[in-house]
């Protein structure tokens, strides 16, 4: 995952809020929640797509 983007079906690899990006990189001003191992849904144009910007947090109990 170098590039860190995935693209719509992905399998989510952390819970958190991920932004939407159009095919040259430009962000679309739309966030997603998406949980761990969950597929990334569909974007609404080809060549979108997504990358994490605010990975989940959990309190420890």
């Amino acid at each position: 995952m170098a590039n860190n983007f995935l693209k719509p079906g992905d399998k989510t690899p952390e819970s958190g809020q991920y932004g939407l990006f159009g095919s040259r990189g430009g962000s679309k001003g739309v966030e997603i929640t998406s949980v761990k191992n969950k597929p990334l849904p569909p974007t609404p144009e080809p060549g979108m797509q997504y990358k994490l910007l605010d990975k989940t947090k959990h309190k420890k109990k």
